[in-house]
């Protein structure tokens, strides 16, 4: 904990993290000037005044590499000059060109790490008496390439981690981004679900129910026909209702309720319960009938159920044609009615039209529909027969 605390305090002194290396470098040049000696002698003593002059600049590394590096770089090439017989290393001009490497561009840092090589080889090597690249003189200019590519190798990486970072912050935010949408678009969904299934059913009891109550004293078996009918119907809304809710339930909430989803192969009885509120109904089916897909399948279900309903409750109709058309690669669902032309209808408007049209939508299909000219009220969709990944 105590180290941890340290390091965040350092982290947050910006002068004291820039100090250290120049502090370190001050205790080894005292070890280096006192050893082998029992006192100071004034070679040893200017060079660690010159390392200690040099260091000077560090404190100011993070905020101006550039300007560090030629001070520095002065100072010890100075030093050079002046005390040739200081055989320590520039470590200063090191700790600024590392220092330089990390916070600029790699242009930058090897232009400045290589000239600076040079310039340290070749002041050593005048004021040493030595050849350029070989011995000491070539160790310097090792050590000057060396502190540019560890901190050029720093800044890499450095880099390469605040990529990943971000890259996983965007990540985590397109999935929470990804899921917000799914949820949006699972309740659009359950909501249709529930709407269609309420409003046909609730359309077929209370037709049911009128019936009933008109034929209860004139032909009592007949009302006791289409009250028998109200109970199947109100079965059958109850059964989809806990179907569709089922949908909500959690992964380990028991899984008695849930029921599979109603398609094309129940259209027969969903037009009995039609027939059997006073809409007479006919199906036909042209082409190759063929298993749809699961999307198709439900989509093509409702877009009739809800049609039905509407004729059922707006259009006053005695009767409605149901087609199926199945083609090479698309269904064509029609149904048309023979409404009144003044049925308070208006084509394209309402939450079922609007519901069917998102429907066929988003399986990649359309939908339209209007009244005809001479009376009554079509709807059409053309459903794709099979889903592509994007629409699945």
């Amino acid at each position: 904990m105590q180290v941890t605390a340290m390091r965040r305090w350092v982290a947050r002194h910006d002068r004291f993290r820039d100090a250290l290396p120049a502090m370190a470098l001050m205790v080894v040049a005292v070890g280096a000037a006192a050893a082998g000696d029992s006192g100071w002698h004034a070679p040893r003593a200017a060079g660690v005044a010159w390392t200690a002059l040099s260091c000077v600049p560090l404190v100011f590394r993070s905020r101006r590499p550039l300007a560090v590096v030629v001070l520095t770089l002065a100072v010890d090439l100075t030093a050079m000059a002046v005390v040739p017989d200081r055989v320590s290393t520039p470590a200063a001009s090191l700790v600024a060109v590392y220092t330089l490497a990390t916070r600029s561009d790699r242009r930058t840092a090897w232009t400045v790490g290589a000239l600076a090589a040079v310039a340290v080889t070749g002041v050593y090597a005048a004021t040493h008496e030595e050849p350029l690249l070989v011995g000491t003189s070539l160790l310097r200019l090792d050590f000057m390439i060396a502190a540019t590519a560890l901190g050029d190798a720093v800044r890499s990486r450095r880099l390469h981690l605040a990529r990943v970072e971000a890259r996983a912050d965007r990540a985590e935010r397109t999935r929470e981004t990804e899921a917000r949408r799914r949820v949006t678009e699972e309740r659009v969904r359950i909501a249709r679900e529930l709407h269609d299934v309420v409003a046909h059913h609730i359309t077929l009891v209370n037709a049911q129910a009128g019936v009933a109550h008109h034929l209860m004293r004139t032909d009592p078996d007949r009302a006791y026909e289409a009250l028998a009918h109200i109970k199947e119907t109100s079965r059958a809304a109850l059964d989809e209702l806990r179907a569709t809710v089922g949908l909500l339930r959690q992964p380990d909430d028991a899984p008695d309720s849930r029921s599979p989803l109603p398609g094309l192969a129940d259209l027969d009885a969903l037009v009995g319960g039609f027939r059997a509120g006073g809409l007479s109904v006919t199906v036909t089916r042209t082409g190759l009938v063929r298993p749809v897909a699961p999307a198709t399948d439900l989509t093509a279900y409702r877009i009739v159920q809800e049609s039905l309903t509407n004729t059922h409750k707006h259009a006053r109709a005695a009767h409605a044609d149901v087609l199926l058309d199945y083609g090479d690669s698309t269904l064509r669902v029609t149904v048309a009615d023979d409404g009144h032309p003044q049925a308070a209808r208006a084509a394209g408007t309402g939450h079922g039209l609007i519901g069917m049209r998102e429907r066929a939508t988003a399986i990649g299909g359309s939908l339209t529909a209007g009244r005809d000219p001479g009376g009554g009220f079509t709807v059409v969709a053309e459903l794709p027969l099979s889903l592509t990944p994007a629409t699945a």
